[in-house]
């Protein structure tokens, strides 16, 4: 027999049934054919896996496409640098005033040669440029592809909970019928209908929130492979099946040192810095300037003289010159002394971030593996020890409320346990996926981007 507490709160619940009493019956009058099936979400046969799911990414985000372009404009730099500086070319033109005839025209051609390893160190200091933008763009890749498999693990949960939801929520409406059909045949008082009818609604309320977090995770999923947000998307995958074998930790370090992008990308910042000193110190350096030229002068003065034939004529004549000429600059007071200076304390700061690079995977690595292993207790607890169990002690529950031995209430206790546990079993093996794609992140694991 149910105790007097027990009675308090059935009545409460039948009050509060028939003032949704309204709002009720469209609800549970719902036929399951109506509700979205999950197969809008999962196809375990041609449904989109996680590998896919990043390979998609790398071929159609536009943050990463856009980073891309920086290396294609890198690379014509490269093909700037190499470029010789282009001569110069001088006209110049006199006019004697009051007019006269005197006048001069003058042209002149001016080479920079470009002496002190200016042209070499210019195009070590643009191909410099261009290794950073690629190994940066490699870490891009490398992250988009861990926030890729983490999206999905997300959708995938939140797709696996909808799952079981649906489940309850059949089973429950089974439940609820029989226990209807049992109030109609006398054997069964309808405040326990009623108190179904609660427990089948509350499934049902929480069926749209889980639906609905399933639609934003793949939305945002969409968002980051680039995939417009109308267009079908359906997973495909298991958690047990997700995750592989996990490597060693020592060797993992040392890879992930040698071959992480952004490592690699402070790497290239150092040679990057140490070729800038090389050429702030060829700008510093002797430079010269090659000057060849035409000078045409036609000059006269205001006097007569006598011509081979005797005759006078006006003293006139046009002359003609080439010039040739080497300009060169001395580094006497400017020896390019600051940006030398400059460059070299560049280097030092890119010196010290890639140590602090180094010492950050370091730690980076150590730690997933600390999170994957604890995570991996934590599931493993909750497969043995918790979801089993639960299962059984609602099962058990539920035949003593078949025989009289439990109240409808107590069931549905256990059943909320129940729940409870699943999704947080659920949620133990997401975290186990993202510690695997942690390592993979932090390792720069070639399982990472396939």
């Amino acid at each position: 027999m149910p105790s007097r507490r027990s009675f308090a709160v059935c009545c409460a619940l039948l009050v509060s049934m028939a003032q949704m009493a309204p709002l009720i019956p469209a609800q549970t009058q719902a036929p399951a054919s109506e509700r979205p099936t999950l197969s809008r979400y999962l196809d375990q046969t041609s449904g989109m896996t996680a590998d896919e799911a990043v390979a998609y990414a790398l071929t159609h985000n536009g943050e990463l496409e856009a980073a891309r372009k920086e290396i294609d404009a890198a690379r014509a730099m490269v093909k700037q640098a190499r470029l010789r500086a282009n001569p110069m070319l001088e006209v110049e033109g006199t006019r004697q005033i009051p007019p006269g005839k005197d006048n001069r025209i003058m042209a002149g051609v001016t080479l920079p040669l470009e002496l002190g390893g200016r042209v070499p160190a210019r195009i070590a200091v643009a191909e410099r440029e261009v290794e950073v933008r690629e190994r940066e763009v490699a870490n891009r890749e490398r992250l988009l592809a861990a926030e890729v498999r983490m999206k999905f693990g997300e959708a995938l949960a939140a797709a696996l909970k909808l799952s079981f939801t649906d489940q309850l929520v059949e089973a429950n409406q089974q439940s609820f019928n029989l226990i209807g059909a049992r109030v109609t045949e006398g054997a069964t008082p309808p405040l326990e209908q009623n108190m179904a009818l609660v427990e089948l609604n509350r499934l049902k309320s929480m069926r749209e929130r889980a639906e609905g977090k399933v639609e934003v995770a793949l939305l945002e999923l969409r968002n980051l492979i680039g995939m417009p947000p109308e267009q079908p998307l359906r997973l495909r995958g298991d958690f047990d099946h997700l995750i592989d074998q996990l490597p060693l930790l020592a060797d993992e370090t040392i890879r992930a040192l040698h071959d992480r992008p952004d490592v690699q990308a402070f790497r290239a910042n150092e040679n990057l810095a140490a070729a800038r000193i090389e050429q702030a110190r060829a700008e510093g350096r002797w430079d010269a300037r090659v000057t060849a030229g035409y000078e045409r002068m036609n000059s006269s003065f205001p006097v007569f003289g006598v011509n081979q034939q005797g005759g006078l004529q006006p003293v006139q004549d046009v002359f003609h010159f080439l010039k040739l000429g080497v300009s060169i600059d001395l580094p006497v007071r400017n020896k390019n002394q600051g940006a030398i200076e400059a460059a070299v304390a560049e280097s030092e700061a890119a010196k010290s971030r890639r140590e602090f690079a180094e010492l950050t995977v370091r730690r980076e690595v150590a730690a997933a593996y600390a999170q994957y292993v604890q995570a991996v207790k934590a599931e493993e607890i909750f497969r043995v020890g918790a979801r089993d169990a639960a299962k059984a002690n609602l099962d058990v529950v539920r035949q003593t409320y078949e025989l009289g031995s439990k109240t409808l209430l107590d069931y549905i206790a256990e059943q909320r346990r129940f729940i409870e546990s699943e999704n947080d079993f659920i949620d133990a093996q997401l975290a186990v996926y993202n510690a695997r794609v942690e390592i993979q992140r932090a390792t720069a694991s070639p399982e990472l981007i396939k």
